[in-house]
């Protein structure tokens, strides 16, 4: 995941500091900075403020496209939408829980979980299935119905 180049070409290009940005996520610089410097991973709910804050797709800042919006997009997440899609996507690929978990590395309760709306999914395993398996972050997450898979 090479979003940390991303997430401070676009910061410098809307002309914000990293403490601008650390206030606007409620976080410490340092924790911002980190991100930056992809010392640890930007989490779902910052990636998304970050994505609405400069109008930017998810899938661009994770680096999985070069389109940098799409023109039909939502600004807001809906757990339960973003979980019958993650399950909509499972079942197409002919996926348990229990097999995407194994591809994911963790439990079958936490798909089970992000499938029920409880939690987002997280930034890592997103990235994981969308690089996997072509599939576009904007779309699982509900931000977008088209396009569903990247080219």
């Amino acid at each position: 995941m090479k979003y940390s180049e991303i997430l401070k070409e676009t910061r410098t290009k809307n002309n914000y500091t990293q403490n601008d940005i650390a206030i606007k996520l409620g976080i410490n610089r340092s924790t911002y900075k980190d991100y930056e410097l992809q010392n640890s991973i930007i989490p779902i709910k910052h990636l998304i403020a970050l994505s609405n804050l400069y109008n930017i797709s998810i899938d661009y800042m994770l680096g999985l496209t070069n389109l940098e919006n799409y023109s039909q997009n939502s600004n807001s997440i809906n757990k339960e939408q973003a979980g019958k899609r993650l399950k909509e996507f499972r079942k197409e690929n002919k996926l348990t829980q229990e097999k995407l978990a194994n591809i994911l590395n963790t439990t079958f309760s936490n798909i089970a979980f992000y499938e029920k709306g409880r939690n987002l999914i997280s930034t890592t395993f997103l990235y994981d299935i969308c690089k996997k398996y072509n599939i576009s972050a904007d779309y699982l997450l509900g931000r977008i119905d088209n396009p569903k898979y990247l080219e």
